[in-house]
Formats: C-alpha cells, sequence, structure tokens
C-alpha cells in the first residue's frame, strides 16, 4: 500500500503550498480569475453622452478604440447602435462584451415584438439591460441607452453591476469628468435636437483633449418617434 503520507511531519498540518486549499476561498459569489490579459482586451476607453429633449434624445460617443488604455487600436469604432425601433445603445467597456451585450438586447426587443405584438418600452428595456448586465457574461461595461416612446424621451445610464439610472443627461466612460463639466455648463432644460447635438458634441471634444482613450471624431444617434439615425463627425463639423 502506498503511503501517501511518506515524507511528512504526521505533527505538521498541511500548508497551503503542499496544495490544500484554503477553506476561506474563493469567497461566496466569486468566480476564479478567467486569466484575460488586461493589456491585450479591445476596449473603447470612451465617452458616450446621452441628452433627453423635448423632441427626442441625442447619443454622442467618440471613434477611439485602445489596447488596455494605451494603445489606440483603431480610430473609427461606432460605439452606439440601434437596438430598437426608437432606442440606441452605446458601447462602454470592452468591445467584445459591449458587442454581445448589443446583440443580446435586440434578440430580446426582436422576441418582445414577435410575441406581445408592439415594441417593449424604454423603461422596460432599460431594466432589462440592467438584468443582463448583473447576470450576464459581459466583460466590463457602461453604457448609456437612449430613446422614444409613448411616455416621451428617455435616458438611463447602466453600471456594470446592473443599476440602471434616469436623468436629463449622462455621460459615461473614461472621459466623464471633463465631459461632466462642459455638459453642466452648458444644459438647459428646453434644448432643441440641433442644439443638444452641438452640447454633446463640445463636452466629447472636450473629453478628447484630455483623456488618452476618448479621440478620433464623433459618432451621434438621433432618436425621435420617427426612428434613430446615426452618422459619423468630424468635431469642427458640429463645433
Amino acid at each position: 500500500m502506498t503511503d501517501w503520507n511518506h515524507g511528512m511531519d504526521p505533527t505538521q498540518q498541511p500548508s497551503l503550498d503542499d496544495g490544500m486549499q484554503s477553506p476561506y476561498e474563493p469567497e461566496l459569489g466569486t468566480l476564479p480569475s478567467s486569466g484575460n490579459d488586461e493589456e491585450t482586451v479591445n476596449k473603447t476607453g470612451t465617452t458616450t453622452i446621452g441628452i433627453a429633449t423635448d423632441d427626442g434624445v441625442i447619443v454622442a460617443t467618440d471613434r477611439r478604440a485602445s489596447l488596455g488604455g494605451r494603445f489606440v487600436s483603431n480610430k473609427n469604432v461606432q460605439k452606439v447602435e440601434q437596438i430598437h425601433p426608437t432606442a440606441a445603445l452605446t458601447l462602454v467597456g470592452s468591445v467584445g462584451g459591449a458587442q454581445s451585450f448589443i446583440r443580446s438586447l435586440r434578440a430580446e426587443v426582436n422576441l418582445y415584438e414577435v410575441r406581445r405584438g408592439g415594441n417593449i418600452s424604454i423603461p422596460a428595456l432599460a431594466t432589462l439591460a440592467g438584468n443582463f448586465a448583473r447576470g450576464g457574461p459581459f466583460f466590463a461595461i457602461n453604457p448609456i441607452l437612449g430613446g422614444v416612446d409613448e411616455d416621451g424621451s428617455h435616458v438611463f445610464s447602466i453600471d456594470p453591476a446592473g443599476g440602471v439610472m434616469k436623468d436629463d443627461y449622462t455621460v459615461t466612460g473614461s472621459g466623464l469628468t471633463v465631459a461632466y463639466g462642459t455638459l453642466e455648463s452648458q444644459y438647459e432644460d428646453d434644448l432643441s435636437m440641433e442644439e443638444a447635438r452641438t452640447v454633446a458634441a463640445d463636452a466629447v471634444s472636450a473629453a478628447a483633449e484630455r483623456d488618452t482613450g476618448s479621440g478620433n471624431g464623433l459618432v451621434i444617434a438621433e432618436v425621435d418617434q420617427e426612428g434613430v439615425e446615426i452618422d459619423t463627425y468630424e468635431y469642427d463639423d458640429l463645433l
């Protein structure tokens, strides 16, 4: 019979180095590290802005993606996508996670329409997005949802833990501190869609001056009762 204890002092407790797992790890509710190398993950870094007006919603983003926030890997990323006949969602965080998140939400929106014979409301869509962010396998996302339904214009930010917060305007991404300062100095309750577009562009432009994860122009989605229109701009086109 093999003596598995051979060579060990029977009076000495085995240590973690001897292969014994600590009874306190992993902690309840945690998962082992996936081993992802943060430096090689394509991230949008980003500055994304949503502004609700009486006539619709403006959602604006920059166009830069980076590796680990240090190297610009792409200068022409569309960081806002239509996910609903009258709603758009931004990409913030890892590109793969954000793209998967958008595909999942689009599928749910389509299923709702088929089953119910109508479009899901924007607040309900925001709640669904929060549930997905909290419970799904999406890596480091912090999107903005902007949409219009029969109750008016809506802007929601969705945090990585699934928190859903509605506001008249919001900013997410690595450039948010600079963008918020510009946005709050120019925002007014009665902005037109054109004025909101200019304010959003100015805020993204200001963030791009200081945030290495933001830059290379703008993508702007204009959302109203008629649908979603997404266009690409340079800063000089709007400022």
